[in-house]
């Protein structure tokens, strides 16, 4: 099967991977050389690089940024992060980003990204993501249509108050 890079995989080319139960997004790149330490094996840094790429794509995907649009559409930052570095990566390896979210709250929510090669769960990423007004002067509610999206696609479940 030839991979496609930095596109949304199918179900099964994710499953070509080693993932078991398919996630809503995913693209897959290919490590480079410039991506490797003296020790021959990924940089730390690249892994967060990685997940940045694919952030972009999903919040492209659902909507929730389309970064051409600076005066309407939210600052998107993290609030906090946690890495899990499980396996290294090496020169010329395929691999899949997967991402989803996995709670929300009114102008915040919570993703989860992993990378997957070889077979095997490589590393992982959970952060919490703010949503800021466009000029940066608050918070901004998450669009309903996105929220859909958080149930719909991503499997979250609905907030008490939220019905």
């Amino acid at each position: 099967m030839t991979t496609p890079y930095l596109t949304p995989l199918s179900p099964d080319q994710q499953r070509a991977f080693g993932v078991v139960e398919p996630w809503p997004l995913a693209i897959a790149d290919r490590v480079r050389f410039s991506e490797l330490d003296p020790l021959n094996h990924v940089n730390n840094v690249a892994y967060l690089v990685w997940f940045e790429t694919a952030r972009v794509t999903y919040f492209k995907h659902v909507g929730i940024s389309s970064y051409k649009d600076d005066d309407n559409e939210p600052r998107i930052v993290i609030r906090r992060g946690e890495m899990d570095w499980l396996q290294e990566m090496r020169a010329d390896e395929d691999y899949a980003i997967l991402s989803r979210v996995v709670s929300y709250r009114n102008t915040s929510f919570t993703m989860q990204q992993e990378i997957w090669a070889g077979g095997t769960k490589r590393a992982a990423f959970t952060c919490v993501i703010v949503l800021l007004q466009p000029d940066g002067s608050g918070r901004m509610p998450i669009p309903t249509y996105i929220t859909e999206h958080f149930h719909t696609v991503d499997g979250v479940e609905r907030r008490a108050d939220s019905a």
